[in-house]
């Protein structure tokens, strides 16, 4: 089955190693070499930035993206940047995985609305709004003091220009009350691109019903999160548990809406999907649970591939 993934933290793994590995093999949950056996047709690279942690998140967020540009220069025979529907098709065709780059923390931009442009010629193509703080653009979700709180002027002004660019707009991690502002605004889908279903497992960063319909309704996509945390109470992150997820975003939502958005390397190690390879498992659940072949080529590729090609070009 082919697999397209919204998101992973692979880039900050790699930068935390050092030269010790590699975008190709390393002992984290993606490398090219597990993205082959999932046939990957695409995955998507989180610039991840912890505002707690730096004092310049731009700078970092460069520093991250240069990494991951060295990477693919690597690895170029296997991997290839793309920016839209055509060159993801452009490099199946040479028998490439597309990388699509991303921001998680909107914090990166500094407030400067100039610089959503700079980094769309770097390749970013995905800006998760916020992380679990506040930032110039609107507020998250993990503090609840901020869930009623949603986009400044400036997060609004975000909003339009990403459109304009032909970006894809995240709500994953954005508050409450940010999330309907996002889809008040934007004139063009948008995702969550790492986040499950609230009713069954009342964590913060899970969507409500009201908001999977929403979110369906404007064309958008929501990326199942691997993270046990946001799946139940199992100690870990349990196959069973996506599937009935799923189901209850496929009940409230339709099969359209759904996608994959593992979070792989920025989540909890006790998974029963260990590594981009094994998402067979996943497919094989779905399968048992009587999912049909056309409805699980949907939720593992087939909408995340119509928000690429409406979305980016």
């Amino acid at each position: 089955m082919n697999c397209i993934d919204l998101h992973c933290d692979t880039i900050l793994r790699l930068m935390e190693a050092g030269d010790h590995f590699g975008l190709y093999s390393n002992p984290f949950s993606v490398d090219i070499e597990k993205l082959r056996e999932s046939r990957a047709q695409a995955q998507f690279f989180a610039l991840f930035v912890n505002k707690a942690k730096t004092s310049d998140p731009l700078a970092r967020a460069l520093a991250m993206a240069d990494r991951f540009h060295y990477e693919l220069a690597q690895n170029q025979q296997d991997i290839a940047l793309a920016g839209n529907y055509a060159e993801l098709l452009q490099n199946r065709s040479e028998g490439k995985i597309s990388a699509f780059l991303t921001i998680e923390e909107g914090g990166a931009l500094k407030g400067e609305l100039g610089n959503i442009e700079k980094f769309y010629r770097l390749g970013v193509r995905l800006i998760t709004l916020t992380w679990n703080y506040p930032n110039e653009i609107g507020y998250p979700n993990s503090l609840p003091e901020c869930r009623e709180q949603g986009l400044t002027p400036f997060g609004q002004d975000v909003v339009a220009e990403m459109n304009r660019l032909g970006m894809l707009v995240d709500v994953s991690h954005l508050s409450d009350k940010g999330f309907y502002e996002v889809a008040a605004l934007s004139a063009k889908p948008f995702v969550a691109s790492h986040s499950n279903a609230r009713t069954l497992a009342a964590h913060p960063r899970n969507l409500t019903d009201d908001m999977i319909k929403l979110l369906a309704d404007k064309g958008g996509i929501m990326g199942l999160n691997f993270e046990k945390a946001f799946l139940g109470e199992a100690p870990v992150s349990r196959v069973d548990d996506m599937v009935l997820h799923i189901e209850h975003i496929r009940k409230v939502g339709g099969i359209e809406v759904i996608a994959i958005g593992s979070d792989f390397d920025g989540i909890s190690p006790e998974l029963e999907i260990a590594h981009a390879g094994e998402v067979n498992k996943l497919v094989n659940a779905l399968t048992k649970s009587g999912f049909k072949q056309d409805e699980v080529e949907k939720i593992c590729w087939g909408n995340a591939l119509r928000i690429i090609k409406e979305t980016l070009g």
